[in-house]
């Protein structure tokens, strides 16, 4: 457990650091922004099989990490890879409906009855890994109550839900609906930065 807060703390700012950009402009949703939104909605409510390979970033305020990411979404299964930028070490954390394991770490694996609590378990971070499901595709999460503001392209640039901020600074819109590829989601004091450098989906 040791070694994976050492890391953590190292890692941190170099994917923080360079994910900062321009916030963009935002404009609150009009009925034609939002008719849009929930187009885009319910072309990806079924999308379940995808594969997002990026970079990740995660901080707490006072200890942090980052390094390259592999995510697979199979159904309710998943699978984050991440790997530490200068050893090459690599965390793995899977899970279904039915648990989650957390590989890589130091004192063997740690199993949890799902994701959240196994890091909050691990790390003592709360990462909402069931709204990012949501959230990394750009839709609202179904945990409740959202609003929305939209950027010039007209794509979602702010969604606020469940306490936290997330902030879409880039799309791939020559994908139809159109995927993000930087999220940033915020709840202070906690931080998740995803920089996504290809989307594939089954």
């Amino acid at each position: 457990m040791k070694y994976i807060h050492r890391f953590l703390a190292v890692a941190a700012p170099l994917l923080l650091a360079a994910c900062v950009s321009a916030p963009p402009v935002r404009m609150q949703g009009d009925a034609a922004l939002m008719q849009q939104q929930e187009t885009r909605e319910r072309a990806l409510a079924g999308t379940d099989h995808w594969t997002v390979q990026g970079q990740l970033g995660v901080s707490d305020g006072k200890d942090g990490g980052s390094g390259s990411l592999t995510w697979v979404q199979d159904g309710d299964r998943y699978e984050f890879t991440m790997r530490a930028p200068v050893t090459g070490k690599s965390f793995r954390l899977s899970g279904d409906s039915r648990g989650a394991l957390l590989e890589g770490i130091d004192g063997g694996p740690l199993r949890g009855p799902d994701a959240e609590t196994l890091m909050m378990k691990a790390l003592g971070w709360s990462v909402p890994l069931h709204n990012l499901r949501a959230w990394v595709l750009g839709l609202r999460a179904d945990s409740g109550p959202a609003e929305l503001a939209f950027g010039e392209n007209r794509l979602p640039s702010l969604l606020q839900q469940d306490g936290w901020s997330v902030d879409y600074r880039a799309w791939d819109e020559t994908r139809q609906p159109p995927v993000p590829t930087k999220v940033f989601a915020t709840k202070p004091p906690y931080r998740v930065k995803l920089a996504i450098d290809s989307w594939t989906f089954q």
